[in-house]
């Protein structure tokens, strides 16, 4: 079933920056009712300022209590919400190589992989009940071919794509969709803000995805992602070595 871009009330974790806001502010200029969350009340008052209509809810994604009370208001407040995008994510560096620091492994996997379950989970009865409605997940092309300075993130968002592969086979038999975003790097200040060459520009990323969603395809690739995406099988040691060298060659910029 292809997505509505048009007509929907949407609720976008992560969506006071980055993707997020990218994606809440497309989607508002199509005329949708949307919904962001964030940690961050300043932040998301200024993207609401910015886009009148657009509402938000503060809320810790990582927080299984933050979830529960956004989600009792949105049914509330909201009882037309039929789209859910779990944005919400973090990256930090770490070094697979030495000791990981616990508290942030922890941390990650609430963020990027429990935080999505849970949200879902707090949404789903609610949304299988909507005529038609999409449970969208921001994936990561890290799901295939691991960034190795980013071990944990990129084995959160493997396991974030494989939960969505079996969601959305449970759910074949009713009106929920399921797709599944995976970028490449997109210049955001989910590292850092560069400019880079090697990282494709929001406003472009924002633009293909948003073509893409209007599809029926279950997972939505920018054509800079293909060849990651293809990862080749019993070649994959081989992608994943060279990959991460030329990485180590020519580093990603984190520092100000």
């Amino acid at each position: 079933m292809t997505m509505q871009l048009t007509g929907n009330t949407i609720f976008i974790t992560g969506g006071s920056s980055g993707i997020g806001r990218g994606l809440a502010e497309a989607f508002h200029k199509r005329g949708n009712q949307v919904i962001i969350a964030g940690r961050r009340a300043a932040l998301m008052e200024e993207v609401t300022a910015a886009n009148p209509g657009m509402a938000a809810i503060v809320m810790d994604i990582a927080d299984p209590a933050s979830i529960a009370a956004a989600a009792d208001r949105l049914m509330r407040d909201y009882p037309n919400l039929d789209v859910l995008v779990n944005n919400a994510g973090i990256m930090p560096f770490d070094d697979a190589s030495a000791p990981i620091d616990d508290a942030m492994a922890q941390r990650l996997i609430a963020t990027n992989l429990l935080g999505p379950i849970r949200m879902t989970s707090a949404l789903i009865e609610h949304l299988k009940q909507r005529p038609r409605a999409t449970i969208l997940y921001n994936t990561s092309v890290l799901a295939y071919v691991p960034l190795a300075m980013t071990a944990v993130y990129s084995a959160t968002k493997a396991a974030l794509h494989s939960y969505a592969l079996s969601q959305r086979f449970m759910l074949r038999d009713t009106a929920v969709t399921v797709q599944e975003i995976a970028p490449p790097w997109v210049d955001t200040d989910l590292v850092r803000k560069s400019g880079d060459s090697r990282a494709m520009p929001l406003d472009a990323f924002i633009a293909e995805t948003m073509a893409g969603l209007g599809t029926e395809a279950p997972e939505i690739l920018v054509e800079s992602a293909r060849p990651l995406r293809d990862n080749p099988g019993a070649e994959e040691h081989a992608l994943v070595h060279g990959f991460n060298l030329s990485l180590v060659e020519n580093p990603i910029p984190v520092d100000g």
